[in-house]
């Protein structure tokens, strides 16, 4: 599978732009600002039906415009055709093959897609939330049936919630009415738990290797899945817990609760790791979802690599994109402000580059 062209109207900074690539190595450069990100976010959009960095559509329009467009012409054997349009106040619409989606959950996992990016130092550094939706992410592009059992957790979590609150402020306390939200809560918490462990299992010994490639063996790093549901019945929990539930207004375990333990030498990525071994991790983790997409699907995702060269010495840079040039990696997109290193970097590794400037919301290819 590979992107073989990208057409944007009114897409964040750019009115309009139309782009072909090549199966290979496709790489934006220009200076900080120009629009070399947003190349890549619409590309995240396509295969994701949202944006990498902002969760607001509407947020995504050129200033003083009411729309935008983004569509794109993928090769699976055949052309598939999506498309993105968001109107202000009005629901977006996705359609492949000009048709248009229902349920954009259905559209998750037909075109893989992996981003690595300065801003996923959020998975370091933010809360559990960041790096549960990494596992969920993952999953999702997979197994369709994991998004919706997410999707009816979080729906019943809320409920229950919305109940504990209720039991505070009214006295009034209904334990059958709290029994039955108990059993939808376990029924979806159950599997997506069994499907997290399991997604662990597998997943942990690539990103090793990964690690290992990427850092010539230099230091002992762990990943580690932790979660209520490892120490005792889901059901029993929720029993056991009710007390504090209640004084606290909020289900205090469940798969909402797992997390992701990053370490270096047995000690916390985030207070110990420095930049350099956070972003090799940080690298590492995406390549194995990677390598974890393509294993699953049979088809190589897209890789798209924003403003990696930051914080990685030479060495390191030129291990990574020859690993990600070799046959186990498809079509690859990346920015850099330094045409000249992209150029100088990949002329290294013998493989050729498909390279667009960009300046002033203007695209221009090397060869134009």
């Amino acid at each position: 599978m590979y992107l073989k062209n990208l057409s944007l109207i009114n897409f964040k900074n750019y009115d309009e732009a139309e782009l072909s690539f090549s199966e290979g190595a496709n790489a934006f450069s220009g200076d900080n600002g120009a629009g070399k990100t947003n190349l890549l976010d619409a590309i995240h959009y396509l295969a994701l039906c949202k944006s990498y960095f902002n969760p607001i559509d509407s947020q995504q329009i050129k200033q003083e415009q009411d729309f935008f467009m983004i569509q794109g012409v993928f090769d699976k054997n055949t052309e598939e055709i999506v498309a993105c349009g968001v109107k202000r106040n009005q629901k977006k619409q996705f359609k492949r093959n000009k048709k248009e989606y229902q349920r954009l959950a259905d559209h998750i996992g037909l075109f893989p897609l992996v981003m690595i990016s300065p801003n996923d130092v959020s998975l370091i550094l933010d809360g559990s939330e960041e790096r549960r939706k990494f596992i969920d992410n993952v999953i999702s592009q997979t197994d369709p049936k994991y998004l919706d059992e997410l999707i009816i957790y979080n729906k019943n979590l809320l409920n229950r919630n919305s109940l504990l609150k209720n039991i505070a402020e009214t006295g009034k306390y209904d334990p059958y009415l709290l029994e039955i939200l108990d059993e939808q809560l376990v029924n979806s918490g159950r599997i997506i738990f069994e499907k997290r462990a399991a997604f662990m299992e597998r997943f942990v010994p690539i990103f090793n290797q990964h690690y290992s490639y990427l850092t010539d063996d230099a230091e002992k790093v762990e990943l580690i899945y932790d979660s209520p549901l490892q120490s005792g019945d889901f059901q029993e929990l929720l029993q056991k817990s009710i007390e504090k539930d209640r004084i606290l207004q909020r289900t205090t375990t469940g798969i909402h609760k797992d997390e992701l333990i990053f370490s270096v030498h047995e000690m916390p990525l985030k207070k110990f790791g420095s930049q350099g071994q956070q972003k090799s991790f940080l690298i590492a983790l995406k390549l194995a979802k990677y390598s974890f997409l393509y294993q699953e699907k049979g088809f190589k995702p897209l890789l798209l690599l924003d403003d990696i060269f930051d914080k990685l010495d030479d060495k390191r840079i030129t291990k990574l994109m020859k690993m990600v040039s070799e046959d186990d990696f498809g079509q690859i997109f990346i920015t850099d402000t330094n045409p000249e290193r992209l150029k100088r970097v990949f002329n290294d590794i013998s493989v050729a580059l498909n390279l667009f400037h960009i300046n002033n919301q203007q695209v221009k290819h090397e060869q134009d």
